[in-house]
Protein backbone atom coordinates (compact mmCIF):
# COMPACT_ATOMS: atom_id res chain seq x y z
CA UNK A 1 0.00 0.00 0.00
CA UNK A 2 1.31 3.46 -0.93
CA UNK A 3 2.39 5.65 1.99
CA UNK A 4 0.67 9.01 2.21
CA UNK A 5 3.43 11.65 2.15
CA UNK A 6 2.04 15.19 2.41
CA UNK A 7 5.11 17.06 1.13
CA UNK A 8 4.85 20.87 1.22
CA UNK A 9 1.55 21.51 3.01
CA UNK A 10 0.04 24.99 2.88
CA UNK A 11 -2.03 26.12 5.87
CA UNK A 12 -4.57 28.71 4.63
CA UNK A 13 -5.96 31.51 6.75
CA UNK A 14 -9.74 31.76 7.23
CA UNK A 15 -11.16 35.08 5.97
CA UNK A 16 -13.90 36.88 7.85
CA UNK A 17 -16.32 39.63 6.90
CA UNK A 18 -16.84 42.74 9.03
CA UNK A 19 -19.60 40.94 10.96
CA UNK A 20 -17.08 38.13 11.69
CA UNK A 21 -18.92 35.61 9.52
CA UNK A 22 -16.78 33.45 7.20
CA UNK A 23 -16.18 35.02 3.80
CA UNK A 24 -16.44 31.99 1.54
CA UNK A 25 -16.02 34.00 -1.67
CA UNK A 26 -12.59 35.13 -0.45
CA UNK A 27 -11.85 31.66 0.89
CA UNK A 28 -12.30 30.29 -2.62
CA UNK A 29 -9.69 32.80 -3.85
CA UNK A 30 -7.32 31.80 -1.05
CA UNK A 31 -7.59 28.12 -1.90
CA UNK A 32 -7.00 28.76 -5.60
CA UNK A 33 -3.99 30.94 -4.76
CA UNK A 34 -2.42 28.09 -2.78
CA UNK A 35 -3.15 25.57 -5.52
CA UNK A 36 -1.50 27.79 -8.14
CA UNK A 37 1.51 28.49 -5.96
CA UNK A 38 3.09 25.22 -5.05
CA UNK A 39 0.90 23.47 -2.47
CA UNK A 40 1.40 19.70 -2.45
CA UNK A 41 -1.45 19.47 0.07
CA UNK A 42 -3.63 21.74 2.20
CA UNK A 43 -4.21 21.46 5.97
CA UNK A 44 -7.20 23.28 7.41
CA UNK A 45 -8.36 24.94 9.49
CA UNK A 46 -5.06 25.00 11.38
CA UNK A 47 -4.28 27.51 14.18
CA UNK A 48 -3.28 29.97 11.43
CA UNK A 49 -6.83 29.46 10.15
CA UNK A 50 -8.16 30.46 13.59
CA UNK A 51 -9.66 27.03 14.22
CA UNK A 52 -10.33 27.81 17.89
CA UNK A 53 -12.48 30.78 16.87
CA UNK A 54 -14.71 28.60 14.71
CA UNK A 55 -17.78 26.79 15.95
CA UNK A 56 -17.97 23.06 15.34
CA UNK A 57 -20.50 23.65 12.55
CA UNK A 58 -18.22 26.25 10.96
CA UNK A 59 -15.23 23.93 11.09
CA UNK A 60 -17.22 21.27 9.26
CA UNK A 61 -18.47 23.75 6.68
CA UNK A 62 -14.94 25.08 6.04
CA UNK A 63 -13.64 21.54 5.49
CA UNK A 64 -16.54 20.54 3.23
CA UNK A 65 -16.18 23.76 1.22
CA UNK A 66 -12.45 23.24 0.74
CA UNK A 67 -12.79 19.60 -0.32
CA UNK A 68 -15.50 20.53 -2.83
CA UNK A 69 -13.46 23.44 -4.18
CA UNK A 70 -10.17 21.56 -4.45
CA UNK A 71 -11.84 18.68 -6.31
CA UNK A 72 -9.01 16.26 -5.66
CA UNK A 73 -6.27 18.43 -7.17
CA UNK A 74 -4.25 18.03 -3.96
CA UNK A 75 -4.94 16.14 -0.73
CA UNK A 76 -6.85 18.01 1.98
CA UNK A 77 -5.74 17.23 5.53
CA UNK A 78 -8.42 17.91 8.14
CA UNK A 79 -7.42 19.46 11.44
CA UNK A 80 -9.67 17.85 14.06
CA UNK A 81 -8.18 19.01 17.38
CA UNK A 82 -10.24 19.76 20.44
CA UNK A 83 -9.69 19.71 24.18
CA UNK A 84 -12.53 17.18 24.46
CA UNK A 85 -11.85 13.67 23.20
CA UNK A 86 -15.39 12.95 22.02
CA UNK A 87 -15.52 16.22 20.05
CA UNK A 88 -12.20 15.50 18.33
CA UNK A 89 -13.33 11.95 17.52
CA UNK A 90 -16.55 13.23 15.94
CA UNK A 91 -14.56 15.72 13.88
CA UNK A 92 -12.29 12.92 12.67
CA UNK A 93 -15.27 10.78 11.66
CA UNK A 94 -16.82 13.73 9.84
CA UNK A 95 -13.55 14.44 8.03
CA UNK A 96 -13.35 10.88 6.76
CA UNK A 97 -16.95 10.98 5.52
CA UNK A 98 -16.37 14.39 3.89
CA UNK A 99 -13.49 13.05 1.81
CA UNK A 100 -10.39 14.27 3.64
CA UNK A 101 -7.14 12.51 2.72
CA UNK A 102 -5.74 12.51 6.27
CA UNK A 103 -6.33 13.99 9.71
CA UNK A 104 -4.09 15.89 12.11
CA UNK A 105 -4.67 16.60 15.78
CA UNK A 106 -2.90 18.29 18.68
CA UNK A 107 -2.92 16.79 22.15
CA UNK A 108 -5.70 18.40 24.25
CA UNK A 109 -5.37 22.17 24.09
CA UNK A 110 -4.13 24.16 27.06
CA UNK A 111 -5.19 22.04 30.03
CA UNK A 112 -2.80 19.56 31.62
CA UNK A 113 -4.01 15.95 31.64
CA UNK A 114 -1.59 13.23 32.67
CA UNK A 115 0.51 11.72 29.88
CA UNK A 116 -1.54 8.51 30.00
CA UNK A 117 -4.69 10.57 29.36
CA UNK A 118 -3.04 12.28 26.37
CA UNK A 119 -2.20 8.83 24.99
CA UNK A 120 -5.81 7.71 25.34
CA UNK A 121 -7.04 10.95 23.73
CA UNK A 122 -4.82 10.45 20.68
CA UNK A 123 -5.53 6.73 20.41
CA UNK A 124 -9.28 7.44 20.45
CA UNK A 125 -8.93 9.92 17.58
CA UNK A 126 -6.65 7.75 15.48
CA UNK A 127 -8.64 4.53 15.82
CA UNK A 128 -11.93 6.26 15.00
CA UNK A 129 -10.95 6.40 11.30
CA UNK A 130 -8.83 4.59 8.72
CA UNK A 131 -7.24 7.76 7.35
CA UNK A 132 -3.53 8.50 7.85
CA UNK A 133 -3.26 10.21 11.24
CA UNK A 134 -0.67 12.83 12.14
CA UNK A 135 -0.09 14.12 15.66
CA UNK A 136 0.70 17.83 15.81
CA UNK A 137 3.22 18.85 18.45
CA UNK A 138 2.27 22.51 18.99
CA UNK A 139 4.43 25.57 19.66
CA UNK A 140 5.36 25.96 23.31
CA UNK A 141 2.79 28.71 23.89
CA UNK A 142 -0.05 26.32 23.01
CA UNK A 143 1.16 23.35 25.03
CA UNK A 144 -1.01 21.72 27.64
CA UNK A 145 0.72 18.45 28.47
CA UNK A 146 3.93 18.28 26.46
CA UNK A 147 3.99 15.63 23.76
CA UNK A 148 6.80 13.24 24.59
CA UNK A 149 8.54 10.49 22.65
CA UNK A 150 7.07 7.94 25.07
CA UNK A 151 3.51 9.11 24.31
CA UNK A 152 4.11 8.83 20.57
CA UNK A 153 5.61 5.35 20.88
CA UNK A 154 2.61 4.18 22.91
CA UNK A 155 0.25 5.56 20.26
CA UNK A 156 2.22 3.85 17.47
CA UNK A 157 1.77 0.50 19.19
CA UNK A 158 -2.03 0.96 19.28
CA UNK A 159 -2.84 2.98 16.15
CA UNK A 160 -1.85 1.26 12.91
CA UNK A 161 -2.70 4.32 10.79
CA UNK A 162 -0.47 6.73 12.72
CA UNK A 163 1.63 8.22 9.92
CA UNK A 164 3.85 10.62 11.81
CA UNK A 165 4.29 13.74 13.90
CA UNK A 166 4.06 17.33 12.71
CA UNK A 167 6.45 19.15 15.02
CA UNK A 168 6.11 22.89 15.64
CA UNK A 169 8.01 22.89 18.93
CA UNK A 170 11.40 23.31 17.20
CA UNK A 171 12.84 21.05 19.91
CA UNK A 172 15.81 19.43 18.19
CA UNK A 173 16.38 16.81 20.91
CA UNK A 174 12.71 15.75 20.83
CA UNK A 175 12.78 15.39 17.05
CA UNK A 176 16.00 13.38 17.15
CA UNK A 177 14.73 10.99 19.84
CA UNK A 178 11.39 10.67 18.08
CA UNK A 179 12.81 9.74 14.69
CA UNK A 180 15.12 7.13 16.21
CA UNK A 181 12.52 5.57 18.49
CA UNK A 182 9.50 5.70 16.20
CA UNK A 183 11.27 4.21 13.19
CA UNK A 184 12.31 1.23 15.27
CA UNK A 185 8.61 0.42 15.56
CA UNK A 186 7.37 1.82 12.25
CA UNK A 187 10.04 2.27 9.57
CA UNK A 188 7.83 4.53 7.44
CA UNK A 189 7.13 6.94 10.35
CA UNK A 190 7.30 10.55 9.11
CA UNK A 191 8.65 13.63 10.83
CA UNK A 192 7.01 16.75 9.38
CA UNK A 193 8.11 20.29 10.25
CA UNK A 194 5.17 22.12 11.80
CA UNK A 195 6.53 25.59 11.02
CA UNK A 196 8.54 27.18 8.23
CA UNK A 197 11.85 26.34 9.92
CA UNK A 198 12.48 23.34 7.72
CA UNK A 199 16.23 22.77 7.89
CA UNK A 200 16.39 21.20 11.35
CA UNK A 201 13.58 18.70 10.72
CA UNK A 202 14.88 17.68 7.29
CA UNK A 203 18.43 17.32 8.65
CA UNK A 204 17.00 14.68 10.99
CA UNK A 205 15.24 12.83 8.20
CA UNK A 206 12.03 14.83 8.03
CA UNK A 207 10.01 14.63 4.85
CA UNK A 208 7.53 17.52 4.79
CA UNK A 209 6.37 20.80 6.27
CA UNK A 210 3.13 22.48 7.33
CA UNK A 211 3.76 26.06 6.19
CA UNK A 212 1.93 29.03 7.81
CA UNK A 213 3.88 31.53 5.65
CA UNK A 214 2.99 29.89 2.34
CA UNK A 215 0.17 32.37 1.78
CA UNK A 216 2.64 35.26 1.95
CA UNK A 217 5.82 33.97 0.31
CA UNK A 218 5.02 30.70 -1.51
CA UNK A 219 8.05 30.88 -3.80
CA UNK A 220 10.47 31.36 -0.93
CA UNK A 221 8.85 28.51 1.00
CA UNK A 222 8.98 26.20 -2.03
CA UNK A 223 12.62 27.05 -2.73
CA UNK A 224 13.59 26.32 0.86
CA UNK A 225 11.64 23.07 0.95
CA UNK A 226 13.10 21.82 -2.32
CA UNK A 227 16.67 22.47 -1.18
CA UNK A 228 16.05 20.69 2.12
CA UNK A 229 14.54 17.66 0.42
CA UNK A 230 17.75 17.46 -1.62
CA UNK A 231 19.72 17.73 1.65
CA UNK A 232 21.37 20.91 0.39
CA UNK A 233 21.32 22.47 3.83
CA UNK A 234 24.21 24.87 3.35
CA UNK A 235 22.58 26.26 0.23
CA UNK A 236 19.28 26.49 2.14
CA UNK A 237 20.74 28.59 4.96
CA UNK A 238 20.10 32.01 3.38
CA UNK A 239 16.50 31.14 2.53
CA UNK A 240 15.94 29.82 6.05
CA UNK A 241 17.31 33.06 7.50
CA UNK A 242 15.01 35.06 5.23
CA UNK A 243 12.06 32.97 6.40
CA UNK A 244 13.13 33.70 9.97
CA UNK A 245 13.14 37.45 9.30
CA UNK A 246 9.67 37.30 7.74
CA UNK A 247 8.34 35.15 10.57
CA UNK A 248 9.69 37.58 13.17
CA UNK A 249 8.13 40.57 11.40
CA UNK A 250 4.73 38.88 11.24
CA UNK A 251 4.73 37.64 14.84
CA UNK A 252 6.03 40.87 16.39
CA UNK A 253 3.95 43.28 14.33
CA UNK A 254 1.74 44.40 17.19
CA UNK A 255 1.94 44.99 20.90
CA UNK A 256 2.69 42.19 23.35
CA UNK A 257 -0.90 40.95 23.25
CA UNK A 258 -0.63 40.34 19.51
CA UNK A 259 2.49 38.24 19.49
CA UNK A 260 0.60 35.11 18.46
CA UNK A 261 0.98 36.40 14.91
CA UNK A 262 -2.62 35.99 13.70
CA UNK A 263 -3.14 39.73 13.21
CA UNK A 264 0.27 40.13 11.62
CA UNK A 265 -0.34 37.19 9.31
CA UNK A 266 -3.50 38.69 7.87
CA UNK A 267 -1.91 42.14 7.65
CA UNK A 268 0.96 40.61 5.67
CA UNK A 269 -1.52 39.05 3.25
CA UNK A 270 -2.98 42.52 2.80
CA UNK A 271 0.47 43.97 2.10
CA UNK A 272 0.68 41.62 -0.89
CA UNK A 273 -2.73 42.67 -2.21
CA UNK A 274 -4.64 39.70 -0.85
CA UNK A 275 -7.25 41.02 1.56
CA UNK A 276 -8.36 38.29 3.96
CA UNK A 277 -10.30 40.35 6.49
CA UNK A 278 -9.46 40.79 10.13
CA UNK A 279 -8.91 38.18 12.84
CA UNK A 280 -11.90 37.12 14.85
CA UNK A 281 -12.14 38.32 18.46
CA UNK A 282 -10.62 37.97 20.95
CA UNK A 283 -7.61 38.61 18.69
CA UNK A 284 -7.25 42.33 18.07
CA UNK A 285 -6.46 43.57 14.57
CA UNK A 286 -3.37 45.64 13.97
CA UNK A 287 -3.81 49.36 14.35
CA UNK A 288 -3.00 51.74 11.52
CA UNK A 289 0.50 52.49 12.80
CA UNK A 290 1.27 48.79 13.40
CA UNK A 291 -0.07 47.86 9.97
CA UNK A 292 2.06 50.56 8.32
CA UNK A 293 5.15 49.45 10.21
CA UNK A 294 4.70 45.85 9.07
CA UNK A 295 4.10 46.95 5.46
CA UNK A 296 7.33 48.97 5.57
CA UNK A 297 9.27 46.01 6.94
CA UNK A 298 7.95 43.75 4.20
CA UNK A 299 8.68 46.35 1.52
CA UNK A 300 12.29 46.44 2.72
CA UNK A 301 12.74 42.67 2.37
CA UNK A 302 14.26 42.44 -1.09
CA UNK A 303 14.08 38.65 -1.02
CA UNK A 304 10.28 38.97 -1.32
CA UNK A 305 10.35 40.91 -4.60
CA UNK A 306 9.67 37.77 -6.66
CA UNK A 307 6.60 36.80 -4.65
CA UNK A 308 3.16 37.03 -6.30
CA UNK A 309 1.03 40.10 -5.71
CA UNK A 310 -2.77 39.98 -5.67
CA UNK A 311 -4.79 36.90 -6.37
Amino acid sequence: MAIFQPGLVHAPVTPFKRDHSIDFDTYAKILEFHLRNGADALALPMPEGEDMSLTDAEQRKVLEFAIARVKGRVPVIAHVSDAGTSIAVERAIHAEKAGASAIVSHPPYFWHPKPSMVTEHLVSIGTAVKLPFFIMNPPIESVGTTLSTDIVLQVIERVPNLAGVVDASLDFVFMEELVFGARQLRPDFQLIAGADFVVSACALGGSGVFSPLSGIAPRLVRGLYDLCRKEQFIEAREMQENIGALNHAVKSAGESGLRDGLAGLKAAHSAFGRECGMPRPPVRSLGEIEHSRLSELIAGMTFLEAEPRGW
